[in-house]
């Protein structure tokens, strides 16, 4: 039987990594988002709601029951302990359902499994489990303009995100393969992830 090949992909806040993921998936590739699975995990009655609420404190929690991630975001930026405290409750969790994914996807018979991963350079541990680590790149003025745009954040707080992830030359170091999406249509993006995806057999 083939093995099956893991791809690590990564990329800068903005840079389209969610957008190539989407492509991929489209192409037969079992994505597993670990962002998604973040936000699942601080989502009204996620599993981490109830450790940060006894570990960081109630007022992290939303009337709803979430985190409140404006909150989070911009007290975590001002104090990198805090940061890695939420990490230390998250993470677990969400490598407890990645594992869970996986095993599922292989289960199905995926040939190719892509781990959609946000700080993929910066965790370390993924260089070990994945077969080849794909970068989504652009440059860092792209990155703030499309970052606004899609999420209404201020151009301050994105330079804060970008500040607190690995810098685009370490990511770039740690690639593989590098997708350029700077100043091409989304079809030629699209015509990129299909070369990748033939190239794995996709």
């Amino acid at each position: 039987m083939k093995k099956t090949l893991r791809l690590g992909l990564t990329g800068g806040i903005g840079s389209g990594k969610s957008t190539v993921a989407s492509m991929l998936a489209e192409l037969g590739a079992a994505v597993i988002d670990a962002d998604a699975l973040s936000r699942q995990s601080t989502a009204p009655g996620g599993l981490a709601i109830e450790p940060i609420r006894r570990d960081l404190g109630s007022k992290y929690i939303t009337p709803e029951g979430a985190l409140d991630r404006s909150l989070m975001r911009s007290e975590a930026f001002a104090d990198p302990q805090l940061r890695h405290k939420l990490e230390a409750i998250v993470h677990p969790i969400v490598a407890q359902e990645t594992e869970l994914q996986t095993q599922q996807a292989l289960a199905r018979g995926h040939r190719c499994i892509v781990y959609d991963v946000p700080l993929l350079v910066e965790s370390k541990r993924w260089r070990a489990r994945v077969d080849r680590v794909v970068v989504v790149d652009c440059f860092p003025a792209t990155q703030i303009e499309r970052a606004v745009q899609r999420s209404g954040l201020s151009q301050q707080a994105v330079k804060n995100i970008m500040s607190s992830q690995a810098s685009r030359d370490q990511r770039l170091q740690a690639a593989d393969i590098v997708i350029f999406n700077e100043g091409i249509t989304l079809e030629a993006l699209s015509a990129e992830a299909r070369q990748l995806g033939q190239h794995f057999g996709l």
